[in-house]
């Protein structure tokens, strides 16, 4: 003869539920402080030289798809040459910088510290933002233009895309001039892996890289054995419980 299933009491059910609510915040606790140590800054340390013949193609995220290219052109004509240092963007992405009455855009030098985000003002044309210009002619030997004459450590801000969503990263360069000539070199770059996040320029490591400590606030309470098997027996084991913890 079929054995019938036995019914739960309310309060063994009441008993279950508050053991369920216990166990199941800590989880949500656990899986929330998982999911933001995700997110960071990668930083890539670099050296590199950018000349006429060394264009250093910039690949942020290392997935190999080239987002920027950072190189020197030269042009001119008869009686007047001219070399310039410049960004060249993939479409879609952009640099923070200004635009000139020419409607050319200016590849901003910011400070280390500089905010680097949706509040700053980006260009993007695919024939290159202009960092820095050295002109040479027969009636005046030598003029400099951009915001990168002589500078050391200092920022170009950018804003690209990484499947179809917007992320902001810097390069870090030193430029020198040198008669007719641009020396510039990549010493570094970055990015946040966060969409629509922003990053200082200069930030090697964020909030919540997975080496900075979580605060307090953050850090799930584990329920302690003791404490899951006092819930699970009920009110007796709560109120022992609350006495402890007084």
């Amino acid at each position: 003869m079929p054995r019938k299933p036995s019914k739960l009491s309310e309060s063994i059910h009441q008993q279950l539920n508050v053991y369920a609510i216990a166990a199941g915040a800590a989880g949500v606790s656990v899986l929330a402080l998982a999911q933001s140590a995700e997110a960071k800054i990668v930083y890539t340390k670099a050296q590199e030289g950018i000349g006429l013949r060394h264009a250093y193609k910039l690949d942020l995220t290392h997935n190999g798809t080239i987002d920027f290219v950072l190189q020197e052109t030269e042009g001119g004509s008869q009686g007047f040459k001219a070399i310039q240092l410049a960004a060249m963007v993939e479409m879609g992405n952009m640099v923070e910088g200004s635009t000139a009455p020419n409607g050319r855009g200016y590849g901003a030098a910011l400070k280390a510290g500089a905010p680097i985000g949706g509040r700053q003002r980006f260009v993007g044309a695919r024939s290159g933002e202009f960092m820095a210009t050295v002109q040479q002619s027969d009636t005046v030997f030598l003029k400099y233009y951009g915001n990168w004459y002589n500078v050391t450590d200092r920022y170009l801000g950018f804003k690209f895309k990484i499947d179809g969503k917007t992320h902001y990263g810097w390069a870090r360069l030193n430029v020198e001039f040198r008669g007719f000539a641009i020396k510039a070199t990549l010493t570094g770059y970055a990015y946040e892996t966060v969409p629509n996040k922003s990053i200082i320029a200069g930030a090697t490591k964020g909030p919540d890289d997975d080496d900075q400590p979580a605060p307090m606030s953050l850090k799930p309470r584990t329920p302690e054995p003791a404490m899951l098997g006092m819930l699970a027996v009920g009110e007796p084991g709560l109120s022992i419980w609350r006495r402890e913890e007084s």
